[in-house]
């Protein structure tokens, strides 16, 4: 199954739960925020966690755990990926949900902040199993989900056939079918086009915006991009035609690194053939922690979190880091990268084109009527330059760093939304 991030998890980092925790209070201490209104925003609205029976292909049933959490809905029906992953936590799930509830307010798309994950390794899974799993999560979490209540989408080790069992199984349950339930779709179902691209598109527009504040030619620009997943790959692929040298990428496998540069079509038809980039001729293998080192203009984190802590954060060499990836940067290393000079661009605005492209696929599915992939792409550019220039003016106006702006911006927008519909009854 095709994974949309791909990367080691080092789990002697900080919880997650406690990274956006910290995150959110950064920007609550910039924005004054009133103390009642702290306390709304720090918690997740609902947490439900299910374990559920599946019969596997020996006959034995194993029970798996799921969550689907939702961190606040003030701004419209929750919205997040569901992850298949092994070492997915309930502190995890939740950090996930509280970023997305930011993503969607920092790029001002009408949806809250929701995120779900079962615990299992789909690498061990038959197709089958896959599709067992799936059809069964969704009738448990069904009670939370649907078009203007909870719209899941991919996310890790899950892909637009998960997306098309979920809608089809929460459709068999409503008796008709239910094309905005999710997005990530196939074409085929309600997809949108342009959605596999998306991830990598808004991350790349933002790169474009922040070379022109930096006054950087991107034309020969080095780039290093960790994970090579749906949003690595593109990132790369993309970098790539604008004229950037693409040096280094890697997967869970490890890196590749040529110092004159590849093409990343060509790792990609590779990584297809033999299962991973390594091995790609011409290169050299590199460690994913000795990827994120190496000297560059512009390092793209496209895999998981917790990859820049304030153990390699010093020995970064990039001008620009363009997280592609959900948290992959510890709040310790922000102000590292910060006092270095290093321009990051955060999660929450870089990786935003997947949730604002999903959110396009919502509005075609809800309105029977599809639009083309160029109107598309138009859309998104017009979404991701606007919300850069909200947080760049922002970050200089308080004299912040692109993280606490982003989030200064995002939790301003959610304040103000509660504000203004008050608290029920």
């Amino acid at each position: 199954m095709a994974t949309s991030k791909s990367a080691v998890i080092d789990h002697t980092q900080r919880d997650p739960w406690s990274i956006a925790q910290e995150q959110f209070g950064i920007a609550a201490d910039r924005l004054h925020l009133d103390p009642n209104m702290r306390a709304i925003l720090a918690e997740c609205q609902r947490e439900l966690t299910v374990h559920f029976p599946v019969r596997m292909a020996d006959g034995a049933v194993k029970v798996f755990t799921g969550y689907r959490i939702q961190h606040n809905t003030t701004r419209g029906p929750g919205k997040g990926g569901i992850r298949y992953h092994p070492s997915v936590t309930l502190n995890e799930v939740k950090a996930l949900a509280m970023w997305m509830t930011w993503k969607c307010a920092v790029v001002g798309i009408p949806y809250g902040g929701a995120k779900g994950g079962v615990v299992c390794d789909p690498k061990m899974m038959s197709q089958q199993q896959l599709e067992t799993l799936t059809r069964r999560y969704t009738t448990e979490i069904a009670l939370l989900i649907g078009p203007e209540r909870d719209i899941p989408a991919p996310d890790v080790n899950t892909n637009a056939q998960t997306m098309a069992w979920i809608m089809d199984t929460y459709s068999m349950h409503q008796g008709y079918t239910a094309l905005a339930v999710v997005t990530g779709k196939p074409l085929s179902i309600g997809g949108s086009e342009g959605r596999n691209e998306a991830t990598a598109r808004g991350a790349v527009y933002t790169i474009i915006e922040a070379a022109k504040h930096l006054g950087m030619d991107l034309e020969g620009a080095r780039v290093v991009v960790q994970g090579f997943g749906n949003a690595g790959s593109f990132s790369a692929k993309l970098m790539h035609e604008l004229g950037g040298k693409v040096l280094a990428v890697s997967d869970t496998s490890g890196g590749i690194f040529n110092p004159k540069g590849f093409d990343p079509n060509k790792v990609d038809a590779y990584k297809r053939e033999t299962g991973s980039v390594v091995g790609f001729p011409g290169t050299e293998r590199v460690t994913n922690a000795e990827l994120i080192e190496l000297d560059c203009d512009i390092l793209i984190p496209a895999a998981i979190e917790n990859q820049i802590g304030e153990h390699n954060a010093p020995r970064i060499k990039a001008k620009i880091v363009a997280e592609a990836a959900n948290g992959p940067t510890s709040p310790e290393a922000d102000r590292i990268l910060f006092d270095k000079d290093v321009f990051l661009i955060p999660d929450i605005l870089c990786n935003a084109g997947g949730v604002t492209v999903s959110y396009f696929e919502w509005v075609q599915d809800l309105q029977n009527l599809f639009w083309r992939e160029a109107t598309i792409n138009a859309r998104l550019k017009e979404v991701m330059v606007k919300s850069f220039n909200d947080v760049l003016d922002m970050s200089k106006k308080h004299k912040v760093d692109m993280r606490t702006a982003a989030y200064m911006v995002a939790v301003h927008r959610v304040a103000e939304a509660t504000l203004t519909r008050g608290i029920y009854p």
